[in-house]
């Protein structure tokens, strides 16, 4: 029997890259006990599953010295069952474990797991190996920075030194080397006894002891120095992209006002629960999703939604946690708890996507792996081969097999996916948009179908009144009449009609003696006057419509509008004609896709006739009065075309198709299920955005492409000028950590862009 697992989680400093996460992983595996360890480095954290009571401080030992340090953070859970292992990827692809349980998966009030305790005692070990910022410092104040200036301030002292004691200079220039070198021999030490012997540090002491061997001491303090600074400009850069998602988190106050026992106090917001009631005041940010009490305002959605201009609130509209209230106090209840907010999904979302390697990061891990041996292989060659086949001089060619070595290291080449789609991610959730792994984001890029459901999809799912036909009495009255019949009732018709009279300014008087008819309508008496409220075909019974009515109902009817019939007093009154109608951007959206070469086809269980009105009125085929079943079909027929398939929709009957597809987004406000089953979803309900994910996903893999150019091209670059004599080893750390900075800079990009 499997011993109970317990899945702890950590804030990892010193973390600025792909590279570091592979030795983070690479130590993890060889602690006996750990049988599961997962690294976000866009997160800055690691996930470990373990035996329940194990000792993580070995884990804590192995990374110590490499330069990495632990922090607790609140555990996923008490001792949990064993799990399925994780997908491909080395760990990383978890994401299927928590989707649909948000609530549960990251639980900042769960107790911490067996074995925390020791962490914590052992999360900063003595002797300065933090290399990166902490969470909340400046970079300036971390340990790698002052190692950097102490090598600067050291090189700056030997050139003044070796002017004045030019016999000592080379000793001067091999001690300032040593100031920066220890540190970096240390941490290719560490890594070397965790089973990773190519690493950049290690690379980096060969080529600065090889440099000294041959007479190059002064190069060699010069590029240890360079190399610091570049580890350095690499943290503040991976600083950066993780703070794009802090951010995020950072939108909700840490206090709100409840109302409990009669009293307004002020408690930490992560302590609110279902059912309290908190006060918003006008400016204040609102703590929590909940819904409207009372109390109207426009509240300011652009952190979370992008609306730019603010949203009417009034009793029972939804708010959003971050979100700002404008004009007038609010009084809200709280409708999901902090771990569970719009905010804190949507970071949970990004943090679980950004482990799931998309398939290019995958491909150029694996590259990697043999790259990095293969780079130590040549170097060698370049420094042995021409000496001892022609003759050259050793000197020339083994400081051209060190300098190799620093160009070679994969640093860049590694970090320019995983940077890319990070910021991708992050930039997709800021705006609604959360797709569950680079794979998605990947994938999007190369849609060529895309399939919508229409109800709750395309159109709001809510019927709304679109036309009242007045026959014999004002408007007014005909909407007056038919209110006062469905006062009270949960129809959705009924909704409809009671929304247009709230919107008309009209109180209805609610009918006396009101009741059903067997699935014709209602009837009732207003005001002593006999009403009905029935289908055309009721109502030809009840009193004649004329024809030139029914030619009016018939075109409703072809429109795909449903109507209703009002008869007072044994006369036609009028008639109201409603209709799902669509989103506000449903034209929007459909015409932004065709825009990109996209097809757009609409895949629906509802009626033919009300199906082609809407998709006449939005521009998309139509296919309708289809089961479940049949859009699964449909889906799986576009696929063996050729198409590359993405499908959208938010109900139960939507999520075989979901699944199916090679990607399912759901819409926000949909099920449960669908949102479980979609690999993207579109928070905030707007069809444009499905135009946005593919617009995000093609300008990541562009900035991706650029990436791989940028790492490669300046390798390329350096590695022809330095067996031709031109450039040393300057030019080749600068060719590494420049690089590095540059493809890391460039993914940043994507953070402050717009989708289109």
């Amino acid at each position: 029997m499997n011993a109970p697992q317990v899945l702890s989680r950590f804030r990892v400093t010193g973390m600025d890259c792909a590279s570091c996460a592979a030795k983070i992983e690479g130590a993890g595996q060889r602690v006996e006990g750990i049988t599961e360890i997962s690294v976000s480095v866009a997160a800055g954290t690691v996930s470990v599953r373990h035996a329940e009571g194990l000792d993580l401080t070995a884990l804590t030992r192995r990374l110590a010295p490499m330069g990495y340090t632990l922090a607790p953070l609140p555990a996923t859970g008490a001792p949990a069952e064993a799990q399925p292992e994780a997908g491909a990827c080395c760990g990383h692809d978890h994401h299927g474990h928590d989707h649909g349980h948000a609530g549960h998966a990251h639980d900042d009030r769960t107790p911490p797991a067996a074995g925390d305790a020791d962490v914590t005692a052992n999360a900063h070990p003595p002797g300065g190996h933090d290399h990166a910022a902490p969470a909340d410092g400046r970079w300036w104040t971390t340990a790698k920075a002052r190692l950097t200036l102490a090598s600067g301030a050291a090189l700056a002292a030997a050139f003044g030194a070796g002017f004045l004691l030019p016999a000592a200079k080379d000793w001067i220039f091999i001690v300032a080397m040593l100031v920066g070198l220890v540190p970096i021999a240390r941490r290719a030490i560490a890594a070397a006894g965790n089973g990773m012997p190519f690493t950049i540090e290690m690379l980096m002491t060969i080529a600065a002891v090889g440099a000294v061997v041959i007479g190059a001491a002064e190069e060699a303090a010069a590029v240890v120095f360079l190399f610091l600074v570049g580890e350095l400009l690499e943290g503040v850069a991976a600083g950066r992209a993780r703070a794009g998602i802090r951010a995020l988190a950072a939108l909700v106050p840490k206090t709100a006002l409840v109302e409990r026992d009669g009293t307004t106090r002020e408690i930490p917001a992560d302590r609110l629960v279902l059912g309290d009631v908190v006060l918003v005041r006008p400016g204040e940010r609102i703590a929590a999703d909940g819904v409207v009490l009372s109390g109207e305002s426009g509240v300011d959605e652009s952190p979370v939604t992008g609306e730019s201009a603010p949203v009417a609130k009034e009793p029972g509209a939804a708010v959003f946690a971050g979100t700002v209230n404008g004009e007038a106090a609010l009084r809200i209840r709280v409708t999901a708890a902090a771990q569970d907010n719009t905010i804190a999904r949507v970071v949970r979302l990004v943090e679980e996507a950004q482990e799931a390697r998309a398939p290019t990061e995958r491909f150029i891990d694996g590259f990697a792996r043999y790259y990095t041996p293969a780079v130590v292989a040549v170097a060698a060659l370049v420094a042995v081969a021409p000496p001892l086949a022609f003759g050259a001089g050793w000197d020339e060619w083994i400081y051209k097999g060190l300098a190799i070595l620093l160009i070679g290291c994969p640093c860049a080449l590694v970090i320019s996916t995983p940077a890319a789609i990070a910021s991708g991610l992050a930039a997709g959730a800021r705006r609604g948009l959360l797709m569950k792994g680079g794979a998605v984001l990947e994938t999007a890029r190369k849609v060529t179908v895309v399939c919508f459901d229409k109800t709750g999809t395309l159109t709001a799912g809510k019927p709304q009144v679109t036309d009242i036909l007045a026959a014999g009495r004002p408007e007014v009255e005909v909407l007056a009449l038919a209110a006062a019949l469905e006062a009270g009732s949960s129809h959705p018709l009924a909704h409809a009609i009671l929304s247009r009279a709230e919107a008309e300014g009209i109180a209805p008087v609610p009918a006396e003696a009101a009741k059903a008819m067997g699935g014709k309508g209602v009837s009732g008496l207003v005001e002593g006057r006999e009403v009905f409220l029935v289908s055309p075909r009721a109502a030809a019974a009840l009193a004649p419509l004329g024809p030139e009515l029914e030619a009016r109902i018939a075109d409703l009817n072809s429109a795909g509008k449903t109507c209703s019939v009002v008869v007072a007093d044994g006369a036609v009154a009028g008639v109201i004609a409603m209709r799902d109608e669509p989103r506000p951007d449903a034209a929007d959206g459909i015409s932004a896709l065709a825009a990109q070469g996209i097809r757009t086809l609409m895949l629906t269980g509802d009626n033919r006739r009300t199906a082609e009105a809407i998709g006449a009125a939005l521009g998309i085929e139509v296919r309708a009065e289809l089961l479940p079943q049949d859009k699964l079909d449909a889906v799986g027929a576009l696929k063996r075309q050729g198409a590359v398939v993405a499908n959208v929709g938010d109900g139960i009957n939507d999520a075989p198709a979901l699944a199916a597809a090679d990607i399912g987004i759901a819409m926000g406000g949909g099920t449960d299920v669908a949102l479980e089953t979609a690999d993207a979803a579109v928070l905030h309900g707007r069809v444009k955005d499905v135009a946005a994910i593919i617009d995000l996903s093609r300008r990541t893999m562009g900035n991706i492409h650029q990436n791989i150019a940028i790492a490669l091209g300046l390798k390329a670059v350096f590695l022809v000028t330095t067996i031709a004599g031109i450039t040393g080893l300057w030019p080749a750390i600068l060719a590494d950590t420049g690089a590095t900075v540059l493809v890391t800079l460039n993914a940043l990009r994507l953070l402050s862009a717009r989708p289109g």
